[in-house]
């Protein structure tokens, strides 16, 4: 495969597959809600698809979708003339009747949205009330006030400049999700849409640009991402110049992506050049089979979070290890460059902003000729015990790597890695 060929698929791999199912219950939820508030059913009125799925920037395994529903202009002084907490009776009427379709579905307000839970995904609906320039008015039941969003001029602004970039816009959003799910960095959807608009707004060069830079496209794009000033809290969205916050520093993680891009771009050794792409995008990223299991590390044994729940990382995830042996103190592998064998390896959760409750699993995956000979590449995705931690033994060298993830509501919200470079020196 070619260059060109590699990203085409790429960006073919990253393709919602589940389309047809979340379209079917937009429907639904769309029709319940115009039945209660407008003596209609129909399924497609007054309902804007919004967030990354209504931008077209997102990317299989998507797990919060939104939408908003438009409310009769009448009903807004109805609401807000009431003397408790209008906005929250808003929001438990709409409630109401989305539970007339689904009465067997968990179903909440939730401060400013009504959250619908279904298997893998959730939909959060929002009542809004049309403002004279197209934005629109929603409740805060948590403040008791009504806020204003702006996502049709942000979805136009968009699919404006994604014609003049000749898709390349919303391709890159997307290959940045890739990233962001693969790597576990904690940085919203539409903070992702925000930066790739800005790169390709200050860099004109890389509109309508052909597949085959691609790979200089992400190059470079990172170089951009990494020297952002980490400082900075938020930017302006585009279309609506409304302040978009990051939620955790994503400079270092980029720096991390940018120099494997370059190391991959650079050299023209296919076998290393496909798993550098793979570490930074994950799965989605293809890798000839034929190529794959010339590297020595392939096993059919190995799997990937990716094939078990859908990947949407929403929660930060640090883990560490603890290295220890008798008669040698204990240390951190963070805090050295290379194992020695004969250690005990206690990997643990470090710190995760992921409320509970969750599950968590491990990924063990040893590389190299000795892990191959032994027959020990391994690469099974395995439960926790209970304690969140893993133990493990340093048993022969090589550039090993442990895995863990977060798994809530049947979707993995959080995942971290750590290296495990074992030293070659060693006795049999």
């Amino acid at each position: 495969m070619d260059i060109s060929e590699v990203f085409k698929q790429f960006i073919e791999n990253l393709k919602v597959q589940n389309q047809d199912d979340i379209s079917y219950k937009y429907r639904r939820i769309t029709k319940a809600l115009n039945v209660a508030f407008r003596e209609t059913e129909s399924e497609l009125a007054n309902s804007l698809q919004v967030g990354s799925y209504g931008r077209y920037t997102a990317i299989d395994g998507i797990s919060d979708l939104d939408m908003i529903y438009e409310m009769p202009l009448n009903d807004f002084t109805r609401y807000n003339e009431r003397v408790n907490n209008g906005q929250s009776e808003l929001l438990q009427d709409i409630r109401r009747a989305i539970l007339k379709t689904y009465p067997n579905t968990d179903i909440r307000g939730d401060g400013q949205v009504v959250v619908v839970k279904f298997t893998g995904y959730i939909i959060e609906v929002c009542p809004g009330f049309i403002q004279s320039d197209r934005s629109y008015k929603y409740p805060n039941s948590s403040t008791k006030e009504w806020k204003i969003t702006k996502p049709r001029q942000e979805i136009e602004e968009m699919n404006n400049f994604n014609i003049t970039t000749d898709g390349d816009l919303k391709n890159l959003a997307r290959m940045v999700r890739a990233w962001k799910n693969k790597s576990g960095v904690k940085i919203g959807g539409l903070l992702i849409d925000t930066f790739c608009y800005n790169f390709l707004k200050e860099n004109s060069k890389y509109q309508n640009i052909k597949f085959e830079q691609y790979h200089v496209l992400v190059r470079d794009f990172f170089e951009y991402l990494k020297n952002l000033n980490k400082d900075q809290k938020h930017w302006l969205a585009p279309g609506s110049n409304q302040k978009v916050y990051k939620k955790a520093n994503f400079t270092l993680p980029a720096k991390r992506a940018y120099e494997k891009i370059v190391e991959a771009v650079e050299k023209n050794d296919n076998k290393t050049v496909y798993g550098l792409w793979r570490n930074v995008f994950g799965i989605h990223f293809p890798y000839p089979k034929e190529v794959l299991e010339s590297t020595g590390n392939f096993t059919s044994k190995e799997e990937f979070i990716e094939n078990k729940f859908p990947v949407d990382i929403k929660y930060r995830l640090n883990i560490d290890c603890k290295i220890t042996q008798a008669g040698f103190r204990e240390e951190l592998l963070s805090a050295i460059s290379m194992l020695k064998t004969k250690k005990k390896l206690t990997f643990f959760i470090k710190n995760t902003d992921t409320p509970k409750p969750y599950s968590v699993k491990w990924k063990i995956k040893n590389k190299g000729s000795i892990a191959n000979r032994k027959g020990m590449l391994r690469g099974e995705i395995l439960d926790d015990l209970g304690n969140e931690s893993r133990v493990e033994n340093s048993n022969f060298g090589g550039q090993h790597f442990v895995e863990c993830y977060l798994i809530k509501d049947e979707v993995c919200v959080a995942r971290d890695r750590i290296d495990v470079p074992i030293s070659m020196d060693f006795i049999e």
